[in-house]
């Protein structure tokens, strides 16, 4: 019987070669990040990054992020300064992508940027992506290996289920540690938290020791798009089910256990509650509940993060 699952394949020197041929072709892979799986191209190449926006089915004015081994690779690309010095010591290789001037000289394609002056670049710290990016001379163009609009994806059956033989390549690196998308800041100006995640505001404001601008911000990252992370079925933040055909999504020990009910984190962890949330979703939907209600979680931290995933999953 030929293997279902015959374009995920188990990380290891043949495949890593394969996949480097294929992504200097142009052609597009699913690889795993520490924050949830990617749908990666050629940034340099318009070809491979036409194809990310095609098979996702994403706006084309929705950039891109931009994934790099390190800081030694970025300076043909983007404009540093003090405060992304500041933070790529710190946080770096990590969840945390940062919004900077693009330079005249950039080879990312425009399509990957929206026509911005600015890009969004990320250092990905799961070892096989950044063994990929060590052996390749250009930056994978990399957004979430979902449909657009939809749930994002944390191990390689996820990626499978939204695009099944359309990739050539799945690698499976075994279920995304972190679980959400990274924080996203602007560095083009005075600091701004673009997208929450598990890197927070208060560890970022305590390394920069700056003040954060409020300003209204354009969209110059994912995640800005006021639906997003859409589970296939309505989500109802902040209230509670009123029949057993409708999931309840909570969050702490003080929930009894129901057939409906499904519990983020039981200790009340914040981390494991982002780590369990899109794969709860997926879980949800695949029993066959037809509305998703949310309780509320602790509006700080990760849970800042997890929040904005099911506001906008409510949209």
């Amino acid at each position: 019987m030929k293997n279902f699952y015959s374009n995920i394949y188990s990380f290891n020197r043949k495949i890593l070669k394969k996949t480097v041929i294929s992504l200097k072709k142009g052609k597009i892979a699913g690889l795993p990040t520490e924050t949830v799986y990617g749908l990666a191209g050629n940034a340099y190449l318009r070809k491979a990054v036409l194809k990310i926006f095609k098979i996702k089915k994403r706006p084309k004015k929705n950039p891109l992020i931009i994934h790099y081994h390190s800081i030694k690779d970025i300076n043909h690309d983007v404009v540093l300064n003090d405060n992304f010095i500041k933070l790529y010591k710190k946080f770096c290789p990590g969840p945390l992508t940062f919004v900077l001037k693009k330079t005249k000289r950039s080879k990312i394609t425009t399509l990957a940027t929206a026509n911005l002056r600015t890009v969004a670049i990320r250092f990905p710290r799961h070892k096989i992506i950044r063994n990929i990016l060590k052996q390749i001379d250009f930056p994978l163009a990399m957004p979430s290996a979902n449909l657009s609009s939809k749930i994002s994806p944390i191990n390689a059956f996820d990626v499978f289920d939204d695009f099944k033989k359309k990739l050539k390549i799945i690698i499976n690196g075994g279920n995304s540690r972190i679980g959400i998308e990274s924080t996203v800041i602007d560095l083009t100006e005075s600091p701004k938290i673009l997208r929450p995640g598990v890197i927070s505001s208060s560890e970022i404001k305590k390394c920069l020791k700056c003040k954060f601008s409020k300003k209204k911000s354009q969209l110059r990252s994912p995640g800005m798009l006021k639906k997003h992370y859409y589970p296939g079925i309505p989500v109802i933040f902040g209230k509670k089910p009123k029949n057993s055909s409708h999931a309840y999504i909570v969050f702490g020990k003080k929930y009894e256990k129901h057939d409906n009910y499904f519990n983020l984190s039981k200790k009340a962890d914040l981390k494991e509650a982002a780590t369990n949330l899109y794969k709860i979703m997926r879980i949800i939907k695949k029993k066959g509940f037809k509305k998703i209600f949310v309780s509320k979680l602790p509006n700080k931290g990760v849970g800042l993060a997890i929040n904005d995933r099911l506001l906008k999953a409510a949209n």
